[in-house]
């Protein structure tokens, strides 16, 4: 995708990175330091600081002097995270297309001229997000970031996507992928409430419904987690928030059809059957099926200025955080 300049020339899109970052110094100094290093620049970089405690902010003025640094004065999860860097990217630097990412992730040089390159070539119409191919440490594929093939697309969605040798896709992990600025504008931002875990499909599916996406597996990210985990492995207490999150998705949110519910949902009580099975402490995870039910049915995500009240989020983007920005 180009865009017309003031002059009638065209020009590339402008890129905003966004990197949300909590107590994990060492690794978000090597992240900024391959934004900077990219083939294709990006046009800036917006830092949102969770309330780290180990000097994160500090790492983050002498790594990217020039980024916007945000720094948060309580910890909002990484929904709360990315909410605020997308609002500060639409309220301060103009982009065309925001791309995001862990301080855990660490794009390779060519990461985001892969995915321009893409959005430049697709021949089809209204491509709204684009995904890298996601690794770990040693080279393979991440399980717990492996895009799915969009099980609704149709053949001619899967023709244009073949084009630029990439894949349709339902959703994308907040693990490098990059949105449309237009639409996120138009869709709103991630949920606050939801804290982490299922923020990013909530919010992915929510722009992918009115638009195409794609995962581009020449651009590729590494994910530095400490163990090479899977989306089925036994995440202890933080099964609630699992459980809790794929409530609201399924009764709140507006990002699935009546149809794909159903076929997201299946896919839920399986992984979570295989995770029962596979655990070492299922009474854990029981409460947390328990807790995460109650809590899903009995409230829902509250407005993201209500849920980010007293974060230190400044004025201006705290204006822009429940969804459309001015």
């Amino acid at each position: 995708m180009k865009r017309r300049g003031t002059e009638g020339v065209v020009e590339d899109p402008r890129v905003v990175a966004v990197v949300v970052a909590y107590n994990r110094r060492q690794l978000l100094s090597e992240v900024l330091t391959a934004l900077q290093s990219q083939t294709r620049p990006v046009d800036d970089i917006v830092v949102v600081d969770n309330a780290s405690t180990d000097g994160s902010a500090d790492v983050a003025r002498s790594s990217a002097p020039g980024a916007t640094l945000i720094r948060l004065t309580r910890n909002t999860g990484g929904a709360g995270g990315f909410a605020v860097g997308m609002a500060a990217a639409l309220q301060r630097h103009e982009p065309d297309w925001i791309w995001v990412m862990d301080d855990d992730t660490v794009p390779t040089e060519s990461a985001l001229a892969e995915m321009v390159n893409a959005i430049d070539r697709y021949p089809g119409p209204d491509l709204v997000a684009v995904g890298s191919r996601v690794v770990w440490t040693d080279g393979s594929d991440h399980p717990m970031n492996t895009p799915r093939p969009n099980p609704f697309a149709k053949s001619e969605e899967k023709e244009f996507a073949a084009v630029v040798q990439a894949q349709p896709v339902r959703s994308l992990s907040f693990v490098s992928s990059m949105y449309r600025a237009d639409v996120v504008r138009r869709l709103g931002l991630p949920i606050v409430d939801y804290f982490l875990w299922n923020d990013d499909f909530e919010f992915s599916s929510r722009i992918l419904r009115e638009g195409r996406g794609l995962s581009v597996p020449s651009s590729v990210v590494v994910h530095k987690t400490k163990a090479l985990a899977s989306t089925d492995a036994d995440p202890g207490p933080r099964f609630r928030l699992e459980v809790r999150n794929k409530v609201w998705l399924f009764r709140a949110s507006a990002a699935l059809r009546p149809g794909e519910k159903l076929v997201y949902a299946g896919a839920s009580v399986r992984r979570w059957i295989v995770t029962f099975l596979r655990s070492a402490d299922r009474a854990t995870l029981r409460d947390g099926l328990v807790t995460g039910l109650r809590e899903g049915f009995s409230a829902r995500p509250r407005p993201n200025s209500a849920a980010l009240r007293e974060a230190g989020v400044p004025d201006d983007v705290l204006a822009a955080v429940d969804g459309r920005a001015a």
